[in-house]
């Protein structure tokens, strides 16, 4: 009787959800203003900024966290440009950022954390919020100031209530995502013990893995980033003094077992940047073999198939220790070809989100956050899901 008053519940929220697409929430940008003491400045010297919609109820002590994502910048020339366009700037952001998803304040399209005080952290520093360089040829300034940006916000908002959460959750998407495992252990420090901090990362689990021609794209990538923007000495030291190359410790998969925090890992087998970017980059795609398999899934080859199969499993692989041996952490690897699933609505809670075993997205990673049920999900290999939105094309 109880899991059949609990279905009804959950469709008729859904249906409620599905009811009001058009009540977009709508939040203002807050500019850290003092910012500018401790030299916290996105890539074109303007200061930081977020946008915050304050909790209510049973929620106005509990904080939710989320990263903006937006890719990199590895090299003067990309951040220069980056550093023109809202990607590198605030003063070229929308000042209004519609809350959606895991942000939404509509129990019925986010039933756990609707009611909590909802962060949505501005990216404009293209390194993943991590970086602490500068760059000064006396004609061209960029300010690669990651790691200042991430304190000042914090510092701003702790006197605002952070510093009395009863419960936290840090999250990201894409580099937003890798952000969120970047700083988990910082962001519990920062926090009283008493607070329950847990950690989200939603399509930030990016594989040092080699593209369609064994070449490490990916990790070539990272190394330039980190070197650019400084960002080794703010990698956590536990990794980096136990590894050959600190600067892999930008990788979530050697991370991993240095976060203290529990932390879910919502991830697609089939992510459509990694796809894109690590496993068949144009780099290693000169004759464009792989551009009709990366417009529709169903045009693959089957030799490309496979391919994209060994990338599921290499991803599995990388996080076998975590789904075997951590009894804290939640797990939700879907066969979708898509790219973060926490923001958007239709993947995080609707009538037709994405499901495993009957439950969406935000069902998992609540039903993991408060305890209620084991979170552990990994998909069947593609094409067996037929609950995907397939993004496939989009990136």
């Amino acid at each position: 009787m109880e899991l059949v008053i609990s279905i009804v519940f959950v469709i008729a929220a859904l249906l409620t959800c599905a009811a009001s697409p058009g009540d977009r929430l709508l939040v203002n940008m807050t500019v850290v203003r003092s910012a500018a003491a401790i030299g916290a400045y996105c890539l074109d010297g303007s200061l930081p900024a977020y946008h915050i919609h304050r909790g209510f109820g049973a929620g106005a002590r509990n904080w939710l966290l989320q990263f903006e994502g937006g890719g990199w910048c590895n090299d003067i020339t990309t951040c220069a440009d980056r550093a023109q366009t809202r990607r590198g700037s605030t003063r070229l952001m929308n000042q209004l950022e519609t809350f959606s998803g895991i942000l939404s304040n509509n129990a019925s399209c986010n039933p756990d954390f609707y009611n909590w005080n909802r962060v949505k952290l501005r990216y404009c520093d293209g390194g993943s919020f991590v970086g602490d360089a500068m760059f000064d040829n006396g004609t061209l300034v960029l300010y690669f100031r990651g790691q200042r940006i991430w304190q000042s916000i914090i510092e701003d908002l702790l006197p605002k209530g952070l510093r009395f959460a009863k419960k936290a959750l840090l999250s990201g998407c894409s580099a937003g995502g890798m952000a969120s495992y970047l700083h988990c252990n910082s962001f519990n420090n920062y926090l009283p013990n008493a607070t329950a901090v847990k950690c989200l990362g939603d399509a930030g689990f990016f594989l040092d893995a080699p593209d369609i021609n064994m070449y490490h794209t990916q990790r070539t990538f990272f190394q330039h980033l980190v070197t650019l923007q400084g960002i080794e000495k703010n990698l956590d030291e536990n990794c980096t003094n136990s590894i050959s190359d600190p600067k892999q410790c930008i990788f979530p998969q050697y991370l991993l077992k240095y976060i203290t925090p529990p932390l879910f890992i919502l991830n697609s087998a089939y992510d459509v940047y990694q796809f894109h970017h690590i496993l068949a980059p144009p780099s290693a795609d000169s004759h464009g073999l792989w551009n009709h398999c990366k417009l529709n899934p169903k045009a693959c080859l089957p030799e490309q198939i496979q391919v994209l199969q060994a990338f599921r499993v290499e991803m599995l692989t990388a996080l076998r220790s975590f789904l075997f041996n951590s009894s804290r952490g939640g797990v939700f690897i879907n066969s979708c070809f898509a790219h973060c699933q926490s923001e958007s609505q239709d993947t995080w809670f609707a009538l037709d989100s994405p499901q495993m075993y009957n439950e969406t997205i935000a069902e998992s990673v609540g039903d993991w956050y408060f305890g209620r049920n084991v979170s552990k999900k990994v998909d069947c290999p593609y094409p067996c899901d037929d609950t995907c939105h397939n993004l496939i094309g989009a990136v």
